[in-house]
């Protein structure tokens, strides 16, 4: 019976979220999608209502809102997203608050309790029954451990899950209606979805969040200047959270930090020091910027709050940003679009003329400025409009990146007017470029490098002959159809055959220059490698002598 149940609750949490769109005047979106079909509604359902919208953007904020807490986390995350969203829609949704009315105590402490396995004595000598913070998925708690330990107890709100992997199964399904249109062409909002649905059950599992301020920890041990709560692990539970309660000012809180003291333009100085070092140097950030998660202890320490968001990037994505930095720094708009290019941002619909002509206009609008007068965020601002405007589609880390500097630079500017993102980011660039151009390898990265190209080359001459096939049967996997001719093929198989060879002789050479300080202690190894060199010149030369024969 439960399935059922679980089905007729679907149904009717579907109807009530397309109840409230179509209210707030996206009716027409919705029949668009055919949800009307799906759902057996009639056109007249979806229809506007009568009275004028004051605003679409804030009919939108409007409905995410009545729609609770997973449409209120997804407009969140959608505010990030100024490649999808217009503007006056961004800045609606970053109007949306997490706080909501708590739930009563009498229907926290059974949840507490059961999460424990024991009742709140025996666990703390006292603990205020109201709440110290209300968000839409949990609520905060001050209470003191028996050994006088002031801790904060993060619960979640009784059958909040449940009401989230509904919600999630309802945006997954207008996400692949929507990924039929023309619209899912442009955005990909399969994608979205489940990146959405990804982000937030990880946010649910508060195991995830101990392991992820552990790794904070980890990331900044030495540093004096950062202090991670501690967590009391024998207490959390996938929905309990035990930590220790720090005590301090808001980071934006400009005037109390500075009648407390504090050295504001020191603060932002550690604050970036603290985000830029997340963003190059470990490749893991906090992905929920947000100035409450932001305290200035007593000592000045800063004290990092709630870990359930992170943003992770490889290497690559590290170096790309890097490049990126190097770019917009020197106002190359050729250079940009090869950081779009290696972050696979072009798709099918980017006109890439268009697109040079328009980034060209961005950086002549720089021209001529100091870096101190140029501003990241607007710079950031002009890069979605880019994205918006010819379709390109950047890596979702990336525009959290760009919301976290972007904050970042709008808190050090509150704190000291003289501050300059990108002269602070210059010793964590300087120090990632140095790893670009000189790459270290190990000897095991080498040996993975090569086995890699042993794969390959194995089975390229099967890839290669399945392809062929594909053109001969006309199922091309490109847009073009090619006339399948036997002459046709015969100049396509020779034509890759000597770009396969080609890029072979590169493999080697390339492979052999790599292990080369590797084989320098192995008897022979380096006598093996010349005479690799060798043989890969000769076949070099000999691809050369026939590729200039075939032309005469």
């Amino acid at each position: 019976m439960r399935p059922i149940a679980r089905r007729v609750r679907s149904l009717q949490r579907y109807r009530q979220v397309v109840s409230v769109l179509a209210r707030h005047g996206f009716g027409g979106a919705l029949e668009y999608l055919s949800v009307h079909r799906r759902l057996s509604l009639s056109k007249g359902e979806l229809r506007p209502p009568e009275e004028p919208l004051e605003s679409p953007a804030q009919h939108l904020r409007a409905a995410m809102e009545e729609l609770g807490p997973t449409f209120v986390k997804l407009g969140q995350i959608l505010s990030t997203r100024s490649d999808i969203l217009p503007e006056p829609f961004v800045e609606e949704l970053r109007k949306l608050q997490d706080n909501v009315p708590p739930e009563p105590w009498s229907a926290m402490r059974p949840v507490i309790e059961k999460e424990l396995g024991r009742p709140l004595e025996e666990v703390f000598a006292r603990f205020d029954p109201e709440p110290i913070g209300a968000a839409s998925l949990s609520q905060v708690y001050a209470a003191v451990l028996h050994d006088g330990t002031p801790v904060a107890v993060k619960v979640q709100r009784p059958n909040i899950r449940e009401v989230v992997e509904l919600d999630l199964e309802i945006l997954h399904d207008l996400a692949s209606l929507a990924q039929r249109t023309q619209l899912g062409e442009l955005y990909d909002p399969e994608t979205v979805a489940e990146d959405f649905a990804f982000t937030l059950l990880n946010e649910l599992d508060y195991r995830r969040e101990v392991r992820n301020a552990e790794q904070f920890r980890r990331n900044f041990e030495g540093v004096l200047e950062v202090h991670i709560p501690s967590f009391y692990s024998e207490y959390c539970t996938e929905r309990l959270l035990v930590m220790e309660r720090l005590q301090g000012i808001k980071v934006d809180e400009v005037d109390a930090l500075r009648a407390a003291g504090h050295d504001t333009r020191e603060i932002a100085m550690r604050a970036s020091r603290l985000i830029i070092k997340e963003v190059l140097e470990d490749g893991f950030f906090h992905a929920d910027p947000h100035p409450g998660n932001y305290l200035i202890l007593a000592d000045g320490r800063i004290g990092v709050l709630d870990f359930g968001m992170v943003g992770v990037l490889n290497d690559d994505d590290r170096l790309n940003l890097t490049r990126l930095y190097v770019a917009i720094v020197r106002l190359d708009t050729h250079a940009i679009l090869n950081v779009f290019a290696r972050m696979g941002a072009f798709t099918r619909f980017t006109d890439r003329q268009k697109l040079a002509r328009a980034a060209e206009r961005i950086i002549n609008k720089y021209r001529g400025r100091t870096l101190k007068e140029s501003r990241f965020t607007e710079f950031w601002n002009d890069l979605t409009d880019l994205c918006r405007h010819y379709h390109l589609r950047l890596p979702s880390n990336l525009w959290l990146v760009g919301k976290t500097l972007a904050m970042l630079e709008g808190i050090g500017r509150q704190l000291d007017p003289d501050y300059d993102l990108f002269e602070v980011s210059k010793p964590f660039v300087r120090q990632l470029s140095k790893t670009a151009w000189l790459p270290t390898l190990s000897v095991q990265e080498v040996v993975e490098q090569v086995d890699t190209w042993r794969y390959l080359l194995r089975e390229m001459p099967a890839m290669l002959m399945q392809w062929l096939q594909s053109v001969e049967r006309g199922k091309v996997p490109v847009e073009a159809q090619i006339g399948a001719t036997q002459e046709t093929l015969d100049r396509l198989d020779a034509m890759i055959t000597r770009l396969s060879l080609s890029m072979l002789v590169a493999a080697f050479i390339v492979g052999l220059a790599l292990l080369l300080p590797a084989t320098r202690d192995i008897p022979f190894g380096t006598t093996l490698t010349i005479i690799g060199f060798l043989g890969a010149t000769v076949l070099g030369i000999w691809l050369l002598v026939s590729i200039l024969k075939k032309k005469h």
